[in-house]
C-alpha cells in the first residue's frame, strides 16, 4: 500500500507562503458541556497512528472537525501519524520502536487510536505465520504505549475493509475475510488490555452492500482501489470511532409553538424573540454547535449515496427545528435573509433537520473544515521533515512550520465559534379556507 501523500518539491514553501485572511469575529459562548462519558476532554492530545489509510488524513480530519464544530470551546491537539505501507513492525519511516517514540510518545498523548492490518495480511489468503507476526507485533506496540503512557485512553480500530463487495473477489473468499480474522484478534486484545475498540470494517461493508444494491457503478468508486477509501467512506469510519467515544447526534434542537406563542424547547442553543406575524414568524438563535461540514450533497453523488446507505446523519448530525400550530400552507424558511428551503406546515410540525440544508451554519462548518485541511498540510510537511536527519536547515524549517501551524490553529478555533442568526418563516401559498390574521406583530422571549 503506497503512501497516499507524496511530497512534491516546492509544496513546503507554498505552504509557508499561504496568507492568513482575517477570521470571522468570535463570539463569547457558554461552554457546551460534552456528555459526561464523551471520551474527549479539554486539553487532550490525540494521536492517530496507522498506515496509509490514516495517512490520507480524512477519517482523522472528520473526527477533528466533529469535535471542533460540536464543542468549539474545547482545545484539543491532534497529531496524525499515518505512514504508507506501515505494519505493526514499522515501515519506511523507521522500525516500530523509532515510530513509537518519535510519532506517539514525543507528543505526550492522552488519547491514542491505532489502526493497522491492511498491509500486515500481505494481500494474500490467510497465513498462520503472517498472522502470528501481526499478533505479536500488535501486542508489542500496545504494551509499549501502555507502559509509557499508562493513563492514555487507547482505542484500537479493527482494520478497515478491503472492497470485496462491489467487485468480484481476487482470491477464494476474498481478502477482507483475512482482515476479519485480524479484526477478531484486535477486538479480543482490546478486551484483554482494557482499551476502547472501534469496528472500522463491518460498517463499511454494510455501507458498500447497500450502496451496491442501489447503484452498482457508483458503489465501485467509494473505495476505488479497494484499499484507500474515498471521502464518503472515511465519514463512515469516523462515525465508528466517534460512536466508540460516545458521541451524540445533537447539534441543536428547537421547538416553537405558534398557538401558544412561545419557545417550547431550545437545546444547545438560545432561541429568543419569537415574533408572530400575519403570515409567519421570526425568531433569533445563538447556537453552541455547528453541523458536520458535509456536502454540498447535491453535488456529491458518492456522499449522497453513503448517507442513504448508513445512519451517519441520524447518528451524528441532528439540527432539528419543529414549529407547531401553523396554518395549513407552504412556508419559506430564511436564515439571515438567505432562503434555505420551503416546507409544508405539516412537515414543520413534525420537525425538519437543518443539518443538510445550505444554511449559514453549514457554510461556517465548511470554513472550519478548510482551516483543518490547511492545518493538516502543515502537519504533514512537519511530519515528513521530522523524519529527516537533523541539521540546521531542517531545524529552521520545522520552526517556521510550527509558527505557521499555530496561526492556522488559532483561525480554526475562531472560525468554529458559532454566530447568531435570524430566522424567518413566511407563508408562500394561500390556504383553501380564510385564516385569521393578527392585527400586529407579537413578540415572545
Amino acid at each position: 500500500m503506497k503512501s497516499a501523500f507524496p511530497v512534491a518539491a516546492g509544496v513546503l514553501f507554498a505552504l509557508l507562503a499561504v496568507p492568513f485572511a482575517a477570521p470571522a469575529p468570535a463570539r463569547a459562548q457558554d461552554k457546551p458541556a460534552p456528555r459526561a462519558d464523551f471520551a474527549i476532554a479539554d486539553g487532550d492530545h490525540v494521536v492517530f497512528y496507522g498506515d496509509s489509510i490514516t495517512e490520507q488524513r480524512q477519517y482523522t480530519s472528520d473526527i477533528e472537525n466533529f469535535i471542533l464544530t460540536r464543542y468549539p470551546t474545547l482545545h484539543v491537539d491532534f497529531f496524525q501519524s499515518g505512514v504508507g505501507g506501515d505494519r505493526v513492525t514499522g515501515g519506511k519511516y523507521g522500525p516500530i520502536d523509532q515510530r513509537l517514540h518519535r510519532d506517539i510518545f514525543d507528543h505526550n498523548p492522552t488519547v491514542v487510536t491505532v489502526m493497522l492490518g491492511m498491509n500486515d495480511g500481505g494481500y494474500r489468503q490467510y497465513d498462520a505465520d503472517i498472522f502470528t507476526t501481526y499478533a505479536n507485533g500488535y501486542r508489542y506496540l500496545l504494551d509499549a504505549i501502555q507502559k509509557e503512557f499508562p493513563k492514555a485512553r487507547i482505542t484500537l480500530a479493527a482494520p478497515s475493509a478491503y472492497d470485496d463487495i462491489t467487485r468480484a473477489v481476487k482470491m477464494p473468499n476474498g481478502y477482507n475475510a483475512v482482515l476479519l480474522k485480524y479484526s477478531k484478534f484486535v477486538e479480543d486484545l482490546a478486551v484483554e488490555k482494557n482499551t476502547g475498540i472501534a469496528d472500522l470494517n463491518s460498517p463499511v461493508v454494510d455501507a458498500l452492500k447497500k450502496a451496491k444494491a442501489e447503484d452498482p457503478a457508483l458503489s465501485q468508486t467509494l473505495i476505488a482501489d479497494r484499499v484507500h477509501p474515498g471521502p464518503a467512506i472515511h465519514w463512515v469510519m469516523a462515525e465508528a470511532i466517534l460512536k466508540a467515544w460516545n458521541a451524540t447526534p445533537l447539534v441543536t434542537a428547537v421547538n416553537l409553538s405558534v398557538e401558544h406563542e412561545r419557545v417550547v424547547t431550545s437545546d444547545n442553543t438560545e432561541a429568543t424573540d419569537l415574533t408572530i406575524l400575519p403570515n409567519g414568524i421570526t425568531w433569533n438563535q445563538e447556537d453552541k454547535s455547528l453541523p458536520l461540514p458535509l456536502g454540498p450533497i447535491d453535488a456529491d453523488a458518492a456522499m449522497a449515496l453513503v448517507i442513504r446507505s448508513t445512519d451517519l446523519v441520524s447518528a451524528l448530525d441532528q439540527e432539528t427545528l419543529a414549529v407547531t400550530g401553523l396554518e395549513a400552507g407552504t412556508y419559506q424558511l430564511k436564515i439571515d435573509d438567505r432562503v434555505v428551503g420551503s416546507f409544508s406546515a405539516e412537515k414543520l410540525g413534525k420537525g425538519i433537520n437543518l443539518a443538510l440544508l445550505e444554511t449559514p451554519m453549514l457554510e461556517q462548518a465548511r470554513r472550519v473544515a478548510r482551516d483543518t485541511d490547511l492545518v493538516n498540510q502543515y502537519d504533514y510537511a512537519w511530519f515528513v521533515m521530522n523524519t529527516e536527519p537533523p541539521d540546521e536547515i531542517v531545524a529552521d524549517t520545522l520552526q517556521s512550520l510550527e509558527a505557521a501551524r499555530d496561526k492556522a490553529v488559532d483561525r480554526q478555533h475562531r472560525d468554529a465559534m458559532p454566530l447568531p442568526h435570524h430566522f424567518q418563516l413566511t407563508e408562500t401559498s394561500t390556504p383553501t379556507q380564510p385564516r385569521p390574521t393578527h392585527p400586529k406583530p407579537r413578540t415572545k422571549k
